[in-house]
């Protein structure tokens, strides 16, 4: 494959697995990997949160690392990237107000571009408005947003490690899913190459 251009959505709060474990493993497969936030720029960080399951009602919330951004917010959006990563955590539900933010995504989506979504990304892509008659995973709490926006919700597995594709749409539901969903992205972007 290709080296691509891949270009990761975070705000603070982002969900620190969601957030590091995919860059580090795209950059070890050899793509090019930037990350981006809202109102910040190259040399800037956002913190993270990192969820865990403790045998509470929810999942637990403690402060994560301090994630760098790579290039500046208007830069990223007016980028040529192959490819959009949105992890989760508290950062999307925010994140999904910015109507920069909608218009990214939209124009992924219209070009027929991978967006691999996990955990709470998939409110951005609710809010965006691009899920009718599409099929997504995500944290469970998310399904009602998904079904709301008229996709259809794919149930997780119970220890939330599968993954989803629906053409252009990777999707799974928390971290312990890493290794189906990046590889599911890495499949869509083979895909992609070979149409080319």
């Amino acid at each position: 494959m290709n080296s691509k251009r891949i270009l990761i959505l975070v705000g603070d709060f982002v969900e620190d697995y969601e957030a590091m474990v995919p860059f580090q493993m795209l950059l070890m497969v050899g793509h090019h990997v930037d990350t981006c936030c809202p109102d910040k720029n190259a040399g800037d960080t956002v913190k993270t949160a990192i969820h865990d399951f403790e045998g509470d009602q929810t999942y637990s919330e403690k402060v994560g690392h301090n994630f760098a951004i790579t290039v500046d917010f208007d830069d990223a959006i007016n980028g040529e990237y192959d490819a959009l990563v949105i992890p989760g955590g508290r950062a999307p539900e925010y994140l999904r107000l910015d109507q920069r933010v909608l218009d990214l995504v939209r124009s992924y989506n219209n070009a027929g571009k991978p967006i691999a979504a996990i955990c709470h990304g998939p409110q951005i892509l609710a809010a965006a408005g691009i899920l009718s008659d599409r099929s997504v995973s995500c944290y469970p709490a998310v399904s009602p947003e998904v079904k709301l926006s008229g996709g259809t919700y794919v149930e997780t597995a119970e220890t939330f490690d599968n993954a989803h594709i629906d053409g252009n749409l990777i999707t799974a539901p928390a971290w312990p899913a890493h290794p189906a969903w990046i590889a599911s992205l890495l499949k869509v972007l083979e895909q992609a190459d070979t149409s080319e």
